[in-house]
């Protein structure tokens, strides 16, 4: 979790911790935050590891992995669940910025990380150049369940001042 692939591959997953990191923290407090962040990352690789074993060659199974990207799909998995409505501003291409709700941009970034795991799975050539696509999954799936988990036990609530997003 502390080795990345390259600068694009660490600022795009600082990127996304700096946008949904913080309100999960809020939400968890600090120290159930940092616990809970390990975890995802593990349940991440765990998820990648499964599926390289059970799907993938030997030589697939012999590739590092490197990065925070299935810790940081957790805390948006948390996120998703905790935040749903408030509004992500993102960049729709070729200019223009707009505000969309949490649960539509994280729903269809997790729709684009499961198409994309399974191109990896079954058509090694279209699997975006080594990235860890069920990690993402994995790390999303065990955010979605843990805040879920916690919330309902009460130990992780929603700050009514954090629901807008940068």
């Amino acid at each position: 979790m502390f080795l990345h692939g390259g600068w694009d591959h660490i600022l795009g997953n600082m990127l996304f911790l700096a946008i949904f990191g913080k309100n999960v923290e809020d939400a968890f407090g600090s120290i159930r935050y940092l616990v809970f962040y390990f975890a995802g990352g593990f349940a991440a690789m765990m998820m990648q590891t499964a599926m390289t074993l059970w799907f993938g060659t030997a030589q697939d199974a012999r590739v590092p992995e490197l990065g925070a990207s299935g810790a940081i799909a957790a805390v948006l998995g948390a996120y998703f669940v905790l935040y749903p409505g408030s509004r992500v501003r993102t960049w729709i291409f070729p200019v223009f910025l707009v505000r969309i709700p949490a649960w539509i941009f994280l729903g269809v970034w997790f729709l684009y990380q499961l198409i994309e795991a399974d191109f990896g799975l079954f058509h090694a050539s279209a699997n975006g150049g080594g990235v860890a696509f069920f990690a993402h999954v994995g790390g999303f799936i065990f955010g979605v369940l843990a805040a879920r988990l916690l919330a309902r036990a009460g130990q992780a609530a929603p700050h009514e001042q954090w629901r807008s997003t940068a």
